[in-house]
């Protein structure tokens, strides 16, 4: 009975956790923080037609830096200039005139979906509800000359490829002062990475010192929630990520932004803006201070970035402000390669010290496999010969209470409503019997975390997106469109069920009927690669159940058996009756058993 109220709790804790994770995210995404309404423009300010909803008013989103910083002459709308259009082996990119910011990102080695396979998805875009742009610039003191991302730049081409044999592509854009101060700004792309390099280049002209610094950041719209709340399956975390020396990773929600801004100095270290697969993270030069900082800027956007130190370029000289842009995937051995603890943003929680390993072991079987649904799997396997003893155990006392359940029931109705009495002789019965009630309760315990971070490396390893397995599974990370593995699921769990030894408390055991139907509800939405790890995790478990359930039958009517025999009373009747229940099972019966051959 313990090990069963073990059993059922540790049940309902997955699906309170489960429950729980998608709820908070639901709640975040459908009802994103309210934002501080747009400052009002004094009469005569200038604003793009067609833009208001969209406007931001400039120098609000700009950031400082110390000891006073320039302002920006005039208000513009959002995306207003000329689009400079960048392709290389991976990209599909936009970067707009105004600003030089990169617009749009189509990510051409990640299908938007197995429908539509030749549209790269949009990580970056500048319309739309989702909107999520990577912005850069630089401030100058004293109102000194600046392009921030409200100034126009010339570029020098309209139209950029990566030819076949060319494995760098510069994308230059040009901005120049009246007062003889230039700036080159200079995207460089690499043939096979996500890492954008960005240089920002001052050439002093001009007949005085030019001081200022640079500043790079991430402008979203938290996304909104069109669909139910199971609808989309699992729902992971979407906003601004830090990483400093004394916090490798650190979230920082829509809704902490809106609370409270944030500015702090920091040398070594990143920002970014992450989501489910993918992220946009802004990288500085190593031993660089920065300040890190957050903003809500109305109409529903939000800041996250860092601004350089003050550097100063003497006349007739030239200054450059280098930074690193990573936009794509969630490729933890990339990430790493990139900025330390970057690879933190593969989320796998808690738990990571557990997960990180699992996905190593799930990563080197694909590698053997060459498919992840069987990956999935086979790491299922080792899984469970890793646990094989903790799980024998486990079942053993299981079967043990099993065996019991019949002269627990007669206790039960012996003693009625006299617990104390009942409970003595229960504790009477698990010593004579040499049965404890408690001994499956640690091997189930040590294996819920290893469960639970498996859950996050399935749901949060990019490599499962799009990615077939067999039949009419063509996509692991989203549901099965026909259901089959949920209901399998299911089954599973219901036949486990009658592995187990009904619960005395008939409440407990209407709970545990109904858990395969929650079961099942619940994972009709949840990914594929998911649900199968669970259908083949029961399986084999209902199989090593069954063995060593039998097993203890068996062991038991044969000590059974063994005793009889030993105190010498009724040995020849017991051995007769088997005798004859053999010969009625192997020996063939007579066609006519009344009559004899003559």
């Amino acid at each position: 009975m313990e090990n069963q109220r073990l059993i059922l709790f540790a049940a309902l804790m997955f699906v309170v956790f489960l429950l729980w994770q998608n709820w908070l995210e639901f709640q975040a995404l459908k009802h994103p923080p309210p934002a501080p309404p747009v400052a009002t423009m004094s009469a005569g300010t200038a604003t793009a037609t067609g833009a208001a909803a969209s406007a931001v008013v400039p120098g609000q989103d700009v950031p400082t830096v110390a000891p006073a910083a320039g302002t920006i002459p005039s208000p513009q709308a959002l995306g207003g200039g000329q689009r400079v259009r960048v392709t290389t082996d991976l990209f599909e990119a936009e970067i707009d005139t105004v600003g030089g910011d990169l617009r749009r990102v189509g990510l051409r080695t990640y299908p938007d979906s197995i429908q539509r396979p030749d549209q790269p998805f949009q990580l970056l875009k500048d319309s739309g509800a989702d909107l999520f742009i990577a912005q850069s610039g630089l401030v100058a003191l004293n109102n000194g000359p600046a392009p921030t991302h409200y100034a126009t730049f010339v570029p020098e081409q309209t139209e950029y490829r990566l030819a076949d044999g060319q494995d760098t592509l510069e994308v230059r854009l040009n901005w120049a002062d009246p007062s003889g101060v230039k700036v080159i700004k200079t995207y460089t792309f690499r043939r096979g990475s996500f890492l954008v390099e960005l240089n920002q280049r001052v050439e002093n002209g001009g007949s005085s010192d030019w001081q200022g610094g640079q500043y790079r950041q991430f402008q979203r719209v938290p996304p909104k929630v069109t669909s139910s709340f199971f609808g989309s399956g699992v729902i992971t975390y979407t906003g601004a990520v830090i990483s400093t020396p004394e916090q490798r990773y650190e979230k920082i929600s829509f809704d902490d932004i809106a609370k409270q801004e944030l500015n702090q100095p920091v040398k070594d270290g990143w920002v970014a803006m992450i989501q489910h697969y993918f992220l946009g993270a802004w990288v500085p030069n190593p031993g660089e201070a920065e300040d890190f900082y957050t903003k809500a800027v109305g109409n529903n956007r939000y800041l996250v970035g860092m601004r350089g130190a003050v550097q100063t370029v003497p006349a007739g000289a030239t200054g450059d402000f280098h930074t690193r842009l990573y936009v794509g995937p969630k490729l933890p051995d990339v990430l790493e390669k990139v900025a330390p603890n970057l690879q933190l943003t593969v989320d796998y929680g808690v738990l990571t010290i557990i997960a990180e390993p699992l996905f190593w072991l799930l990563k080197a079987i694909h590698a053997i496999v060459g498919n992840w649904g069987w990956a999935i799997i086979f790491l299922t396997i080792l899984i469970k010969l890793a646990f094989y003893k903790l799980s024998e155990t486990s079942y053993r006392s299981m079967a043990n209470m099993r065996r019991l359940a019949p002269e627990l029931a007669r206790l039960k109705e012996l003693y009625g409503d006299d617990k104390q009495k009942m409970n003595e002789a229960m504790m009477g019965l698990y010593k004579k019997e040499k049965v404890n009630p408690l001994g499956g309760c640690l091997p189930i315990l040590v294996q819920i975390p290893v469960f639970i971070a498996l859950y996050w490396v399935l749901v949060e390893s990019v490599q499962l997106r799009q990615a077939p397995f067999m039949l009419w599974i063509h996509d692991m990370a989203i549901p099965d469109p026909y259901y089959v593995l949920p209901l399998i699921m299911g089954v599973t769990m219901f036949v486990q069920q009658k592995l187990s030894p009904a619960p005395p408390d008939p409440v407990q055991a209407k709970v545990m009927m109904a858990l395969p139907i929650v079961f099942t509800f619940m994972f009709l939405w949840f990914p594929a690669g998911l649900v199968l790890y669970w259908v083949v995790n029961n399986i084999l478990s209902i199989a090593q159940q069954w063995v060593i359930t039998k097993r203890v039958e068996s062991g038991a009517d044969a000590a059974a058996l063994k005793a009889k025999a030993g105190s010498g009373a009724g040995f020849g009747e017991q051995a007769k009756k088997l005798l004859t229940n053999w010969a009625k099972k192997v020996l063939p019966e007579p066609k006519n058993p009344g009559k004899r051959k003559k």
